[in-house]
């Protein structure tokens, strides 16, 4: 039985979708695109939203929305995908890296309470696969840390926030809760990831929830912002095209990472059937495997609710107990030998060369160490069938007794 690690889910309605849009002609952004932003907004219970190409570009613009550059300092969590740390280097800031809760593998909060100083403008929590940060436990953190610690504020932006930005590296939570709600309104800025494997896919793609508080204006960062990602120019190519309104100005040098209509035209069947399909069914797997997985005391099974939190089910994180980095690799080399695909997330930033390179060192990062040597991410998505995970598992135990048994000859 062939088993794919995350397929995307490609049907008629979204054939449908993207057809109309290639009919309509208007293929690039466009009222897909805005509508499709309206019904996110509706979603999360976000201020605003700016759809763009890629979640990585949203990290990016908003660090630089802040001015946030050399002499600056961002806080990111060890174990994360490099996306994370790659904007950072981008704007040439210098940055500032945690570890992770063992557990959750999210960044631990009393680290990043130490790593805050009055050069830290922005910290980015990560949900990793899907589980939410405690947000309002960072916000009162960075208060604190201002308070206690100082806050040396460079240019409008950073003085009228008068604290370091919290920028949410929500690539995999979308649809995860806080407090009961979906998230998307906690904190200055959460972005989303609708790349090709995320739950919500425009097969590229990411979006800006934007809820900075009252000094703000979040209507005109929007604006603002949408400028950004499409030049600098003062009209977008929809409103170009206009009869007679063809002049525009290009007000300074910006980015171009807009969200194409046609790109919106999935994500609006996405979102359509988010809440009732998409994540019924992955809580669903996710419950499932926990269930069968349980029954063997060397798996170490991932957290997905408490009273506040509640993950978007966006990755099934396993861990074998005991197991080494080569003893994982084994097992995943046994299982693609059955054509059973599974996955790891992530290599910690230390262990990636260019970081490393910089003196990164994992040696100090020992629960994002860990939370790597021995993980498995097994597949969760919507046409995984029970009769499939039923083989997985079975294959799976398979391969562990195996590679238990080649350790102990």
């Amino acid at each position: 039985m062939k088993i794919p690690f995350a397929p995307p889910r490609i049907d008629e309605e979204s054939i449908a979708e993207v057809a109309d849009t290639l009919r309509s002609g208007w293929i690039t952004t466009g009222p897909k695109t805005k509508r499709f932003e309206e019904e996110l907004k509706d979603f999360c219970g976000s201020e605003e939203v700016l759809c763009l190409n890629s979640a990585t570009a949203g990290l990016e613009l908003a660090l630089r929305l802040f001015e946030i550059g050399p002499g600056d300092e961002v806080i990111i969590p060890a174990y994360t995908y490099c996306a994370t740390a790659n904007v950072v280097e981008h704007v040439g800031a210098t940055l500032k890296v945690v570890d992770v809760n063992p557990q959750t593998a999210n960044m631990d909060l009393k680290q990043l309470a130490a790593a805050i100083g009055p050069k830290t403008k922005a910290v980015m929590p990560v949900d990793i696969a899907g589980y939410p940060n405690d947000y309002q436990a960072i916000l009162e953190l960075v208060e604190k840390a201002r308070i206690e610690k100082g806050f040396e504020a460079k240019g409008k932006m950073q003085e009228r926030l008068n604290r370091p930005l919290i920028l949410v590296d929500a690539a995999h939570s979308f649809g995860a809760k806080y407090k009961g709600s979906y998230i998307g309104s906690e904190v200055d800025i959460m972005v989303f990831s609708f790349h090709a494997v995320k739950n919500l896919t425009t097969a590229e793609g990411g979006a800006m929830c934007l809820n900075l508080p009252a000094a703000f204006d979040n209507q005109e960062t929007y604006k603002h912002l949408r400028t950004m990602s499409l030049h600098g120019q003062s009209k977008d190519a929809f409103n170009k095209m206009q009869p007679g309104a063809w002049r525009y100005d290009v007000a300074f040098p910006g980015y171009k990472c807009n969200m194409t209509d046609i790109q919106a035209s999935l994500g609006l069947v996405e979102l359509k059937r988010y809440e009732g399909e998409t994540l019924k069914g992955r809580k669903e797997q996710c419950e499932y495997y926990s269930e069968r997985l349980a029954t063997r005391k060397d798996l170490i099974l991932p957290d997905f609710k408490t009273d506040k939190l509640e993950s978007s089910y966006h990755l099934y994180r396993l861990r074998v107990d005991g197991f080494t980095e080569e003893d994982r690799d084994a097992v995943i080399t046994k299982l693609a030998l059955k054509e059973i695909a599974v996955n790891v997330h992530f290599l910690p930033i230390p262990m990636l060369s260019y970081y490393a390179n910089k003196g990164f060192n994992i040696e100090h990062y020992p629960s994002s160490y860990q939370c790597f040597a021995n993980e498995i991410s097994l597949p969760v998505y919507y046409h995984l069938t029970r009769e499939m995970q039923d083989f997985l598992i079975e294959e799976l135990f398979k391969a562990i007794d195996e590679v238990h048994d080649e350790k102990t000859r």
